[in-house]
């Protein structure tokens, strides 16, 4: 199964329960826009570097199309059209007055240096920028990309439109970027972990977890989970995992990694692998690197209490069925890391009013938005007495199907 087809099979299996045509189905399923890009530089060798780059416009029903960037090996067409897909239905989830979009280039930037990611991003914005802007279709740094990244992006678009913060979000906050925005996505997790173990009468204090993926969303969402008082046992990256089930010391973490740019080989645990992290019986595991993590062949094994998705499409249909089986269950992506996409919003509000907002604002509204949006779907799904993802994909279809009506063809 292709990404694409796992987030239209979610669609469809919400879309069943509410009463819609099937042409205002077909409207929401079909992106509005694929772009194909060729995005040749020259490389520092003197070698001409030939990419190509992806931008999926989804839906702008409820607003300008919004969602990330991401420069991997694994970018591809049908990957941006599931990720635009899950950022319509996001946005809805909480709220925004956004569409979905998702794209980026087919990359490895490790591989790249700093001179060869600027002028691959600047030829990117070349060829893409008639087809973004503050109200067209606004980027945010995803995997592999980062604030240097937008900064980038959003001095290469002046060039063609003038002084225009509000293209990008996720921005150095020197360069109008919003106080809060790095972390917004792993603060958002981990308020939404808060109120789901509250719902099973536990706190994040003295609770278990095993987090897969050490990057900017779990890193940060373990920083926010152990100030709370949450006992971090398992952490993992694309090298392998570590374990202490006393709890491992962040602090200590972070300073090998910044030294190693990995985990393996940190001595404040025992060594191990991702399948076992997965394997974890800990209170709430938490996915947040690539899509695709859990498939029927590995969802029997899972002995984690609660799966919070701080990654976007980690969890294949056939294990969302055994999940559901088996009682375990799953706080869906398009809620559980909406931080990011919520904070990006609050970036954009900032750069059209010129005007800054501190960090203590920033994350109290992030806080009413995200334990709003939880409630609303957790009460649908205990009245609809269905799981979770099925609630907040009813929540975002309803909400943009609604758009759709009133906004006419």
């Amino acid at each position: 199964m292709q990404a694409f087809e796992a987030t239209n099979y979610y669609f469809e299996k919400a879309a069943s329960l509410l009463d819609l045509s099937s042409n205002i189905k077909t409207l929401m399923v079909v992106p509005d826009r694929e772009l194909r890009v060729e995005v040749a530089i020259e490389m520092d060798s003197g070698q001409i570097g030939n990419f190509i780059g992806y931008r999926v416009q989804h839906d702008n029903a409820r607003g300008p199309f919004k969602g990330g960037l991401r420069y991997h090996p694994h970018v591809d067409q049908d990957e941006a059209r599931s990720l635009a897909s899950l950022m319509t239905w996001k946005t809805a989830v909480v709220d925004l007055p956004f569409g979905g979009s998702k794209g980026g280039i087919n990359c490895d930037p490790k591989q790249l240096s700093r001179s060869e990611l600027e002028r691959l991003t600047r030829k990117f914005v070349e060829k893409i920028h008639d087809f973004i802007g503050p109200d067209k279709d606004i980027p945010a740094p995803d995997m592999g990309t980062d604030a240097q990244v937008m900064a980038w992006i959003m001095n290469e678009y002046s060039k063609f439109h003038g002084f225009q913060p509000a293209v990008v979000t996720g921005k150095p906050v020197e360069l109008h970027g919003s106080a809060g925005r790095e972390a917004a996505t792993g603060y958002g997790v981990m308020l939404v972990t808060r109120e789901a173990l509250a719902k099973l009468g536990k706190t994040i204090q003295k609770s278990t977890f095993a987090i897969q993926g050490y990057g900017n969303v779990g890193s940060y969402t373990a920083r926010f989970l152990a100030e709370k008082g949450g006992i971090i046992v398992a952490i993992s990256d694309a090298f392998g995992a570590i374990f202490n089930q006393e709890g491992i010391d962040l602090a200590a973490l972070d300073k090998y990694v910044a030294t190693h740019g990995k985990i393996v080989g940190f001595t404040g645990g025992d060594s191990g692998s991702n399948e076992q992290l997965l394997r974890s019986p800990v209170d709430v595991l938490i996915p947040a690197a690539l899509g695709g993590v859990f498939d029927a062949s590995n969802a029997a094994e899972v002995e984690a209490k609660m799966i919070v998705e701080g990654a976007n499409g980690p969890t294949w249909p056939e294990a969302d069925e055994i999940f559901q089986q088996r009682g375990i269950p799953v706080i869906p992506d398009i809620l559980a890391n909406a931080g990011g996409v919520v904070v990006s919003y609050f970036e954009w509000v900032q750069n059209q009013q010129h005007f800054r907002w501190n960090l203590d604002q920033v994350r109290r509204e992030e806080e009413e938005r995200m334990v709003s949006a939880f409630h609303k779907v957790y009460e649908l799904s205990q009245k609809k007495s269905i799981p979770m993802r099925t609630a907040a994909y009813m929540l975002g279809i309803s909400r943009v199907g609604r758009a759709r009506v009133l906004g006419g063809i």
